[in-house]
C-alpha cells in the first residue's frame, strides 16, 4: 500500500507546482505558436462539424443544437474563405454535406416534434 508521499508533486512547496505548472503551459503555448494559425482553425472547424453530426444523429435530432454549430461552422469557412488554406475547398465541401443532413434529416421529424424543439 502506498502513502501520499508516493503520488506525483507530493511535498513538493506550492511555489515549485506553481512554477512547474506555468512552465507547462509555455511549452503548450510555444507548441501552438509553431502550427499555422489556419491548421488551428481547420481543427476547430472539424470539430464544431462533429458536434452537429451529433446533435443530428441523436434521438431524438437535437434541431436547435445542430443548427447553431452549423452555423460557427459557416462563419469560420465562409467568413474565412480562402485563408483557411489548402484545407479551404474540404471545409466548403464538408459545411455543405452538414447542411444537406440537416435539411435531410429536418424533413423527417414531424414539424409537431420541430415546434416543441424550439
Amino acid at each position: 500500500m502506498s502513502d501520499e508521499s508516493d503520488a506525483p508533486g507530493a511535498g513538493e512547496a506550492p511555489d515549485d507546482a506553481l512554477t512547474d505548472a506555468e512552465e507547462a503551459i509555455d511549452a503548450a503555448r510555444r507548441r501552438v505558436a509553431e502550427v499555422p494559425a489556419e491548421v488551428v482553425i481547420t481543427n476547430h472547424v472539424m470539430g464544431l462539424y462533429e458536434l452537429a453530426a451529433i446533435h443530428l444523429s441523436s434521438d431524438p435530432p437535437d434541431l436547435p443544437s445542430a443548427a447553431l454549430a452549423i452555423d460557427a461552422v459557416a462563419c469560420l469557412v465562409e467568413g474565412l474563405g480562402e485563408r483557411l488554406g489548402s484545407d479551404a475547398l474540404t471545409m466548403r465541401d464538408a459545411l455543405a454535406n452538414i447542411r444537406m443532413a440537416f435539411v435531410e434529416i429536418k424533413s423527417r421529424v414531424p414539424q409537431s416534434a420541430q415546434d416543441s424543439l424550439q
